[in-house]
């Protein structure tokens, strides 16, 4: 009796598990901070043309930075809300036929 206890017990840590891994608010936060620093280290020093182009504003920079926020504010709220896996109970009642 004890041993599917055990068995749900480990579904829910694999479930808790897996939903934390491929929460999308962790790729689309790693993705915009990973893209930020790009931009940004390219808008540190921008040519005179870039800048011709731009008329005069510094927009890898300002662009670079603004992502870095973005991505830093979905990682802050992925580490402050976590996803929560449904209960077993709730995944098989919805696998129930109707």
């Amino acid at each position: 009796m004890s041993e599917p206890q055990h068995d749900v017990t480990d579904l829910e840590r694999k479930s808790a598990t897996a939903a934390r891994l491929f929460d999308i608010r962790r790729i689309i936060g790693g993705l915009f901070v990973l893209y930020g620093i790009i931009v940004t280290i390219a808008g540190i020093s921008p040519s005179d043309a870039d800048l011709d182009k731009a008329e005069g504003i510094d927009i890898n920079l300002w662009t670079g930075l603004a992502m870095l926020a973005l991505g830093l504010f979905f990682l802050v709220w992925l580490k402050l809300r976590p996803a929560v896996p449904p209960a077993p109970e709730d995944v098989e009642q919805a696998q129930a036929p109707k």
